[in-house]
């Protein structure tokens, strides 16, 4: 469940955030660095595995030909990325107007069935990267899937605060275990 009540400041960003070239991988921010920290129960094996897929997909999805028109390539990303976690976080893809990856990053960190989320921070952050269109996603620790209530009511709001900057929320994604589920594919957007 993801909620929008404030109850701690936000937390700082990169000073810079430099613009990707393509072929590069697409950059990630606000997520722990090292690997075993993201993934803490897999062995050293899979975790190296996992990393050069998302290595392989960040590249994929910021290249000049990879326009984000295969939805079940973007839950793949997303999946990979925040699958396993132990707690809620939320992050947002950042596409430019031909929707090709910008950027990825992680605007909060929660606690076992929550997060708390600033509907500021992602309008500033989408300012900051210059984008078109956002995906939202966050994981359920639980490994369901299912959107609570709060889940539709915060993308509701993102949706109508990013509309004001002109700004599309194309799709939250919700990472569950192995799983990822659409709300756009549900009609929930």
């Amino acid at each position: 469940m993801v909620s929008t009540y404030i109850a701690t400041p936000p937390k700082k960003r990169p000073a810079e955030l430099r613009a990707h070239k393509a072929g590069e991988c697409l950059p990630v921010y606000g997520l722990p660095s090292d690997s075993a920290a993201l993934r803490p129960r897999m062995r050293a094996r899979d975790r190296a595995v996992i990393e050069r897929a998302l290595s392989i997909l960040g590249s994929y999805l910021g290249s000049p030909g990879a326009v984000l028109d295969n939805p079940q390539a973007v839950r793949e990303y997303l999946r990979l990325q925040l699958a396993g976690e132990p707690i809620e976080r939320f992050a947002v893809l950042y596409l430019n107007s031909q929707h090709r990856g910008i950027a990825f990053e992680c605007h909060a960190i929660g606690t076992l069935t929550q997060s708390v989320v600033h509907p500021r921070e992602i309008a500033e952050a989408a300012m900051r990267h210059r984008a078109a269109s956002v995906v939202l996603a966050h994981n359920h620790p639980s490994g369901n899937t299912e959107p609570s209530r709060a889940d539709e009511t915060l993308t509701q709001t993102l949706k109508h605060a990013l509309a004001w900057i002109n700004v599309r929320v194309l799709d939250h994604v919700i990472v569950g275990g192995d799983r990822a589920l659409s709300m756009a594919e549900r009609g929930l957007i």
